[in-house]
């Protein structure tokens, strides 16, 4: 500590060493935090996508990206009829778990937490029901197809995991260059 005197004022100076947590480290020496194998589990889904429902009928378009070095994958959807959407998605190691946070130009907000299970991608999460009688159990998968597409199946349940309905099949077709 050192002491200095400008005429009626003192002035302590306290020298502070502050450090990031380890994971937050900035050491060129070291692998690039994203780099293990855990985050690329959903890289399937990254491109430029046209969507549409298992009939053909057109739902919109999703821009699928890698950002923040390689460690968040961003979603950006345009509906058919306007609603824009976007989700955030990374591998928490910390947790062992993929996590997305979704919202929406409907204000909508849906956490989800998960990971590969027989080669989808599938994140549950939980909101309250919209007529405030109870919750909603969301379930979300995507399916890396032999043809190169993407099939999503998003699911609710609202009795605890009884009977599910399908909220929401949509099949990616990447859209040419």
């Amino acid at each position: 500590m050192r002491l200095i005197k400008t005429g009626a004022w003192s002035v302590v100076m306290v020298g502070v060493l502050v450090s990031a947590p380890s994971g937050w480290a900035q050491d060129s020496e070291k692998s690039a935090p994203c780099s293990a194998a855990e985050h690329a589990q959903f890289d399937f889904w990254v491109g430029e996508w046209k969507v549409a429902d298992p009939a053909g009928q057109f739902q919109g378009t999703n821009h699928v990206v890698k950002i923040l070095g390689g460690c968040v994958v961003q979603e950006n959807w345009t509906g058919a009829r306007g609603m824009t959407g976007q989700s955030y998605n990374t591998y928490a190691a910390t947790r062992g778990v993929w996590h997305q946070t979704w919202v929406d130009s409907n204000g909508s907000l849906l956490l989800l937490d998960g990971g590969i299970e027989d080669g989808l991608m599938v994140l549950r999460g939980e909101t309250p029901a919209r007529d405030g009688d109870g919750t909603v159990q969301h379930e979300i998968s995507w399916e890396p197809m032999d043809s190169g597409q993407v099939r999503q199946i998003w699911r609710t349940s609202k009795d605890g995991g009884g009977v599910w309905s399908e909220a929401f099949v949509g099949i990616y077709t990447r859209q040419e260059d």
